[in-house]
Parts: C-alpha cells; sequence; structure tokens
C-alpha cells in the first residue's frame, strides 16, 4: 500500500514549525512558506495541501523526526467541537434501554487541553480517573453554514487521530454538561500529523483500535457509526458556521477504563496507542502533573 501523504506540526530548538513527513524525516515547509502561511491552519484555510504534497515530493529532508517535538497538528483552531456516544456498543454502555438517540451529543474542548503525538498526558492532582478514547479527527477545510449531508464531505480537508483523555469523576460534577471533565490542560492529544482528504474510502469503513500497554482495550469500525461524517458536519453546520480549521473529533468505541469492573484508570509510565485504517497511530505516555504546573 502506497505511504498517505502526512503534515505535521513541530517545534525545533525552540522554533515552531510545519513539514511533510518523509520516511524517518520531515520536509520543513514553514522555512520555505511561513511568510505566507505560518502554521497548517493557514495552510488548509488556503486549499494548498495537495500543492505542498506535490512540491514536497521532490524535496529532501531538512530534518530527522527524532529531532523535532509533534505539536497538535492544527494549532489554535477556532473550535474543538466532539461527538459522545457514536458507536452502538458505546450506546449500549449506559445501559438504559433507550435506542441510539437522534441527533448526535456535542462538546466542546479548549486547544490547552491536548497535547501532540509523543508528548505525555498528565494526570492532575483533583482526581485519578485519568481515561482514555481513541477518535478520528477530520479537520474542516472548506466552510459553511447548514451544509447539506450530500455535499458535507467536500468540506473535509484532512484526518487526523485523538487521544481524548478524560477526568472521568469530573465530568459527573454538574447534571448537564460534561466540560470540565474533558479539559483538563494537556489531558489529551492529537496527531501525529494530517492526513489530506480525497476520497470517502478514506473514512468509509476503517478500523480504529486503542491499545494500552500494547493491550488490546477499544476496537470498531466506521462504518458502524451512529452518525456518519457526513450528518456530524451537516448538524453541527446547522447551528455554527464552520471554518477552515476547525476540528471535530467523531466519537470513541466502548472499551474505555471506567467501563472495566473494576474502573482501570491511566497512570504513569503507560503507553496508550490510538491507530486508524490509512491514517497512522497516536502514541503518548502518562505523568503525573508536577506542583506549580
Amino acid at each position: 500500500m502506497t505511504e498517505q501523504p502526512r503534515f505535521a506540526s513541530f517545534s525545533h530548538q525552540g522554533r515552531s514549525g510545519f513539514g511533510f513527513v518523509k520516511g524517518g524525516g520531515i520536509v520543513d515547509l514553514s522555512r520555505r512558506h511561513g511568510n505566507t502561511w505560518p502554521t497548517l491552519r493557514e495552510v488548509v484555510a488556503a486549499g494548498a495541501l495537495p500543492r505542498l504534497v506535490d512540491e514536497a515530493a521532490a524535496l529532501p529532508a531538512d530534518l530527522s523526526l527524532g529531532e523535532i517535538t509533534y505539536a497538535i497538528p492544527v494549532p489554535a483552531p477556532e473550535k474543538i467541537i466532539c461527538v459522545g456516544v457514536n458507536y452502538p456498543d458505546r450506546n449500549e454502555e449506559y445501559k438504559d434501554g433507550q435506542a441510539a438517540p437522534s441527533n448526535p451529543s456535542l462538546f466542546i474542548r479548549f486547544p490547552r487541553s491536548f497535547v501532540g503525538h509523543g508528548a505525555p498526558l498528565v494526570r492532575p492532582p483533583e482526581s485519578p480517573q485519568l481515561d482514555y478514547e481513541g477518535e478520528i479527527v477530520i479537520v474542516i477545510g472548506k466552510g459553511g453554514r447548514r451544509i447539506p449531508e450530500s455535499d458535507a464531505l467536500d468540506h473535509i480537508a484532512a484526518l487526523s487521530l485523538c487521544n481524548e483523555g478524560t477526568i472521568r469523576d469530573w465530568v459527573r460534577h454538574a447534571k448537564f454538561n460534561v466540560t470540565q471533565g474533558k479539559n483538563f490542560d494537556r489531558t489529551g492529544s492529537i496527531g501525529p500529523w494530517l492526513v489530506p482528504f480525497t476520497d470517502e474510502a478514506q473514512i468509509a469503513d476503517i478500523a480504529l483500535t486503542t491499545r494500552v500497554n500494547g493491550e488490546l482495550r477499544q476496537q470498531d469500525r466506521t462504518g458502524r457509526m451512529i452518525f456518519s461524517f457526513r450528518k456530524i458536519i451537516n448538524y453541527i453546520s446547522t447551528f455554527t458556521t464552520l471554518v477552515p480549521g476547525d476540528v471535530i473529533v467523531t466519537g470513541t468505541p466502548t472499551g474505555a477504563g471506567a467501563r472495566f469492573d473494576p474502573p482501570i484508570w491511566l497512570k504513569p509510565g503507560d503507553v496508550i496507542e490510538v491507530e486508524a485504517e490509512g491514517i497512522g497511530r497516536l502514541t503518548n505516555g502518562v505523568v503525573d502533573e508536577r506542583a506549580g504546573r
């Protein structure tokens, strides 16, 4: 299988940049185009990913992957919108006898709550209940309002992965929201990179898995999602205008640590791997938050 094109945001020796991942290295496109497009968000907004694929194919890598620190691929997106309960077995976890809802459950996350590939998730001192949720990410390339389902996929620029880390007891602090437990600093991750979206086959029915310390914990296929990618874009764009660079996290399968008896929370030293066909593998460790951070 031909390797998919991949674009990463990174830091190197104190400088932020973006580039094209090529084998074990990266073509530093920010050195060449940073004045035009300061970050991948502007590249996405300009519709320039295909052009940069062609350009980077003829260039040598400037840095090895070992020299860079990955950042979340789209820095400072206007919106990060997450979909809850979007796989049938996940819906059954609630044991309330209700069929799948007719509309998706949504919540918002802040960019500060995520780290990049290879960086540790940070368990806060307020709770030991740090949990994992492996998910597929879509990044909006063409904005719009009230986007029809028939046109929805035309608005996707790229794909990525998310470990939608959650502080479980903090999502139960109030009756009607989960915002607190979903937004502790550096409890989730997005990455490692953006894969340009070109065809519905890239997401129509691909495998999504999550492993913790090599043990398979979550496994499902996007073809089983309750709300399709088309429906998600259509529904969200009904009430808010989607803009280029917006990040939509599309839901996790059953198998999070909270569903074990007793629950299995993430702890320092654990390694979580979220993987999807054609997109890649997002890997993060876990550390405790240091005093003063």
